[in-house]
């Protein structure tokens, strides 16, 4: 009773801030509705008509293409700042919290920073381009530049993959890295025998948990930077609810794409569970 007691003010806020928005846009999701008029029940016809968009295709392989590339680049930059600053040294503090505070920037604040950074007129990479003779890409005028660019965005703001990556680290049982010394291992060869598998089933979570989180930080980006281009190339899913809730008023339409997101996620979360199932077995087998 009192865990349950201490636990209420969790839950009311879940049901008030998530449980009822979330049954609100999947209620939205089967009405006809601009914001002016009444909501109109139209069953599964904005799925259908999802289905039928090339705009929404386009946006899930964009998603999908930006997942490819920035869920890999961030946790190989969280495992490579845990590898590195996983030692209790002098000015490791201080490095850990460098390695952490451009995930504490405020999302348009560091939004607006790489607008300057990736300017193909005046930025400082093409400043940099230019004076080495070379042509630097078309970061805000290409399609695959500008995708790339917005990944490579996301890359620095690892703060929570970097302390769960550390804590990974730390779990790894330093008799291992002893013996492969007596027995003569390179270090390569006991980062890939060693260090990665032990630290491989946090490494798992931590990559479905970036899929997810993928679906919300490319926002900001593609909203302030590029503007969903150039031609639509970075229209991701966010973007597109967003467009077709605000621009054009079809907020029924935009809670079925949020719908599809939804079940995505959980399907995301099923297999964490299972993954963590699965690990949770083996460790105590």
């Amino acid at each position: 009773m009192r865990t349950g007691r201490f636990a209420l003010p969790y839950v009311t806020g879940l049901t008030l801030l998530v449980g009822l928005p979330v049954a609100g846009a999947v209620t939205l999701a089967f009405t006809d509705f601009s914001g002016v008029q009444d909501p109109e029940w139209i069953g599964f016809a904005n799925f259908e008509r999802l289905l039928d968009q090339p705009l929404f295709w386009k946006a899930v392989g964009n998603t999908a293409s930006f997942v490819a590339i920035a869920v890999p680049l961030r946790i190989a930059a969280a495992v490579a700042l845990a590898l590195l600053l996983h030692r209790r040294t002098a000015g490791a503090g201080a490095a850990r919290a460098v390695a952490y505070l451009p995930t504490v920037v405020p999302d348009v604040a560091y939004a607006l920073l790489w607008l300057w950074l990736l300017n193909p007129l005046y930025g400082p990479l093409a400043a940099a381009a230019s004076s080495l003779g070379i042509s630097a890409p078309g970061w805000l005028t290409e399609p695959w530049p500008a995708r790339i660019g917005i990944a490579v965005m996301g890359a620095f703001q690892v703060g929570e993959a970097f302390v769960v990556a550390l804590a990974a680290r730390r779990t790894v049982p330093e008799p291992l890295y002893e013996a492969a010394l007596v027995e003569g291992a390179r270090p390569w060869f006991t980062l890939r025998k060693v260090t990665l598998p032990v630290m491989a089933p946090v490494l798992a979570l931590l990559a479905l948990r970036d899929v997810v989180l993928a679906l919300q930080v490319n926002f900001v980006p593609a909203f302030l930077v590029t503007e969903g281009g150039p031609g639509y190339a970075t229209t991701f899913l966010p973007l597109y609810v967003y467009e077709a809730g605000f621009t054009y008023f079809r907020f029924g339409y935009a809670a079925a794409v949020s719908v599809v997101m939804f079940a995505f996620t959980a399907a995301i979360l099923a297999v964490q569970y299972w993954i963590y199932r699965r690990w949770r077995e083996t460790r105590w087998s």
